[in-house]
């Protein structure tokens, strides 16, 4: 039997962290655990129940409810990966778009949040086999990971990218100058919050993907995984 390993992919946003994971999952049979997306969740949670006090996350508010909130993950089998459901609701589509985006570094900050989602995601990949990405997840989730990528592009290309992947789904006009002013201050939330911020471990490989395509950058990651199991 060949060895079960947790695979943990941090990064900035749009650095095709998602995207990578669930080609990894699929290929290797493994578990794929979009933390993103659980945070994506909270985020419209708290949008859905106006929890915004001048156009700010209301922390209280928020904070009080989170028992409110519960999320899973249900596989679609016609699009090979699991799906998000926030109170049994289907909201893959919905927690992409630029609002949510505008508002999950923030969600992100708040401790408690943090610490709910940190113990489901532990719970989630106790069994290994498991492709989990993320901000923290080799810093914070799980440490101890057999295997830490660190992704990375520059800026301009990772706003270009959102910017395309939102123009195909979404029916509202959005500006790449607003995408990447998305991007760089998602960053900066992402580098300096006090709780868990973004940073590389120090066992992590980085992949800068600036110039890479899916495929070579996928095959890349492969050959790092064989090396291991």
């Amino acid at each position: 039997m060949k060895l079960k390993i947790t695979i943990a992919i941090d990064g900035f946003s749009s650095t095709g962290k998602s995207t990578v994971a669930k080609q990894l999952a699929k290929h290797l049979g493994y578990i794929y655990v979009d933390t993103g997306a659980m945070y994506r969740a909270v985020a419209l949670f708290a949008l859905q129940q106006n929890f915004l006090v001048n156009g700010e996350i209301n922390n209280h508010d928020l904070i009080e409810h989170l028992d409110d909130v519960i999320i899973d993950f249900k596989y679609n089998p016609q699009l090979g990966f699991s799906e998000v459901y926030l109170n049994r609701v289907n909201v893959e589509h919905k927690i992409r778009g630029m609002e949510v985006s505008s508002y999950v570094s923030k969600v992100a900050s708040i401790s408690e949040v943090r610490k709910k989602l940190v113990a489901l995601q532990q719970e989630l990949g106790k069994s290994k086999g498991v492709v989990m990405d993320g901000r923290d997840i080799g810093t914070v989730v799980f440490p101890n990971a057999e295997l830490k990528l660190f992704m990375t592009a520059d800026a301009e290309i990772r706003a270009k990218r959102r910017f395309d992947e939102l123009k195909s789904k979404e029916t509202i006009q959005v500006t790449y100058e607003e995408v990447y002013r998305n991007v760089v201050e998602r960053d900066r939330l992402d580098r300096t919050r006090a709780d868990s911020p973004l940073v590389k471990a120090n066992d992590a490989i980085e992949i800068d993907n600036s110039n890479l395509s899916r495929e070579d950058q996928f095959e890349k990651i492969l050959n790092l995984v064989k090396k291991i199991v």
